[in-house]
């Protein structure tokens, strides 16, 4: 005979203290807790100490989002990101944090995970939880969240990327001045076929800007030779393709990467084809990574201001809330140049 199993119990979930709760514990009203939780006004110090007491007793913690709907300001800075993987956006968020820290301002980031379609869903999102202002590193491909911004109401920064017909502050690297000072140091070093790898372009500005500046670099240096090329991240071996071609133009051949991402992409085509920086292949890339220099001799690398980058655009924000009325700010900050043995040849 099998023994029978004892009936699974059921843990009630534990109820959350009300403000009615600590006015009933304390022998005083709604209101008298309310004025006691905004800092003790009016009350006696009998009245206090019993409040605070019911409050200990029972736990009692306001909900920050009703304490912000009673003010009218939540304190907290939404922060969209295309993708929080590349080291870019996470440097950018940093530098906001901390600067929304030192204001007492709390950031809200959403992820939207490198989908442009998602972009108007963030937005919306963000604005349903009262916050104060948002700053976007987005794609600034999905049209319908530059609607969704101006319904909003709230002060919007842009990060790197621009929203067509967005009306807003807008803060970057200067990329048309990160692609000359890449390009013509390469040029310096005396590589004089380059290859801009670069992610798909179509309706992303900064993508389009740095793009746009490689090729008037080309213009500039007529005894330069060099091409663009789009790299997918599912084709590898595209990517390795092309890097064999460059190298058997007969000429010296160096690669400008875009960004982090594209940088990754080429070291791992390099390593499967058995070259080396410097030697066989130069290189620079957009941005400065923890990594740069651990990867063959090392890599230059044109290293963003992202710190900076992300408490301007916070400090745009806040700003904004303060009562700054001023057509919108366009802020683009220099690139700095990191030589490593990537770009010096042998």
């Amino acid at each position: 005979m099998r023994a029978k199993l004892p009936e699974p119990s059921i843990v009630p979930a534990v109820a959350r203290s009300t403000i009615a709760d600590v006015a009933d514990r304390a022998g005083v009203s709604k209101a008298t807790v309310s004025r006691f939780l905004n800092r003790g006004e009016l009350l006696t110090p009998e009245i206090a100490t019993r409040v605070e007491a019911a409050i200990a007793a029972l736990g009692y913690t306001p909900s920050p989002m009703a304490q912000a709907l009673k003010r009218g300001r939540s304190r907290l800075i939404g922060l969209v990101v295309a993708d929080v993987t590349n080291p870019f956006s996470v440097a950018v968020l940093r530098g906001a944090e901390k600067a929304c820290q030192e204001a007492g301002y709390l950031l809200m980031l959403f992820n939207l995970g490198d989908d442009g379609q998602r972009e108007r869903d963030a937005i919306q999102a963000l604005g349903s939880y009262q916050v104060d202002g948002m700053i976007l590193n987005t794609l600034g491909r999905d049209e319908g969240a530059v609607a969704a911004a101006a319904r909003e109401g709230r002060p919007v920064v842009l990060v790197d990327r621009r929203h067509a017909d967005m009306q807003a502050d807008f803060v970057s690297l200067d990329n048309a001045g990160a692609i000359r000072l890449a390009a013509g140091h390469l040029v310096e070093q005396g590589w004089d076929e380059l290859l801009y790898v670069t992610e798909p372009v179509d309706g992303v500005s900064s993508r389009q800007e740095r793009e746009s500046a490689f090729r008037a670099f080309l213009h500039d240096h007529p005894a330069v030779r060099g091409r663009s090329f789009e790299s997918a991240a599912a084709d590898a071996a595209a990517l390795e393709a092309q890097l064999r071609e460059l190298r058997a133009a007969g000429r010296r051949p160096a690669v400008l990467a875009s960004n982090a991402v594209i940088t990754l992409r080429v070291a791992d085509a390099v390593a499967r084809l058995g070259w080396r920086f410097g030697e066989d292949l130069g290189f620079v890339g957009i941005d400065e990574t923890e990594w740069a220099h651990l990867v063959g001799p090392g890599l230059s690398t044109i290293a963003q201001p992202t710190d900076a980058l992300g408490r301007l655009a916070a400090g745009c924000v806040l700003e904004r809330l303060q009562g700054l009325a001023l057509p919108p700010r366009h802020i683009l900050l220099p690139g700095t140049l990191v030589v490593r043995p990537s770009s010096r040849p042998r």
